[in-house]
């Protein structure tokens, strides 16, 4: 909504609009309060909207990690399913980016024989992600196991287009994530920028983007900001980690975060960052603290 807005013209125009609409406005205003709140209470720059996954704090109860997320300076605790989901709302906390379809990274949509219990999986699982008012899922290319590059990209496009309907339908975004081939996810396929933009451009919606994961991408590709600058418009999401080792992303690792981050905005960029590396210090919330705050730019 536009800031110059009159209250009067506001409360003309939510009359006047459906219910769709209102629910939209309301959902718009609930997020830009809650983040100016964060920047009060936090002392935080609120241009950034700040996420965890939760696989990298296992030791930590859900209820627990949910309780010191504000505090930290989070607004999302994310890679949950649905059984899940209810909990963070308990505590004002949305998951910018769930999981609870497919068949894990390994078995993706690179393989036509998995298309159809993708399609499946991932049809039951989209409509629970919009009825928790979230608009993302993630998804997988899968590994190669000696399929080339362009076989993969196409077809990856034709599963990925047999599921478009629905997502466009329920207005969430399957964003399939970059991960590095050399060190965690051998013969993984989706391992370069430049491949998973070219199967965006073949899938052609607007509901299909990358996650690029900076810890991933800085060990297969570097040229980190060059490589965001130009490959934006299809990304919808961040992970975070140090490299090397996937440990804090402080000086003791050669990421400088605070100009990907400023890379990152520079973009428009509204969506969320999330925290995945796994902490090596005794207090991992402490840890998780700082990496939000050397990102919060």
């Amino acid at each position: 909504m536009n800031e110059t807005i009159s209250r009067r013209t506001a409360l003309t125009t939510v009359s006047t609009v459906g219910a769709t609409t209102v629910a939209s406005i309301a959902a718009a205003l609930s997020d830009r309060v809650g983040r100016a709140e964060a920047a009060v209470v936090e002392g935080m720059k609120g241009r950034i909207n700040h996420s965890v996954c939760k696989w990298c704090y296992a030791k930590i109860p859900l209820e627990d990690l949910c309780q010191a997320a504000k505090g930290i300076g989070l607004s999302s605790i994310e890679l949950l399913g649905p059984d899940e989901w209810a909990t963070l709302r308990k505590y004002d906390l949305t998951c910018a980016m769930p999981n609870g379809a497919g068949y894990g990274i390994e078995k993706g949509w690179n393989r036509l024989e998995n298309h159809d219990g993708l399609v499946e999986s991932y049809s039951s699982v989209i409509p629970k992600v919009a009825a928790a008012g979230l608009d993302k899922i993630i998804c997988f290319s899968g590994n190669r196991a000696g399929l080339d590059d362009e076989k993969g990209i196409q077809s990856c496009s034709v599963g990925l287009k047999r599921l478009m309907p629905l997502a466009e339908k329920h207005k969430v975004t399957v964003v399939m994530e970059l991960l590095n081939s050399k060190v965690n996810h051998k013969d993984y396929q989706c391992d370069h920028t430049a491949w998973g933009a070219e199967l965006c451009k073949q899938v052609g919606s607007e509901r299909f983007k990358l996650l690029y994961d900076i810890y991933h991408m800085q060990i297969m590709e570097g040229d980190m900001i060059a490589t965001i600058k130009k490959f934006h418009p299809y990304i919808a999401h961040y992970h975070t980690g140090g490299v090397p080792g996937r440990a804090e992303i402080d000086d003791s690792q050669e990421i400088y975060y605070p100009a990907v981050m400023k890379a990152i905005l520079d973009t428009g960029f509204k969506g969320f960052v999330a925290q995945e590396f796994v902490p090596k210090r005794q207090d991992a919330l402490a840890s998780l603290k700082q990496g939000v705050r050397i990102c919060d730019v």
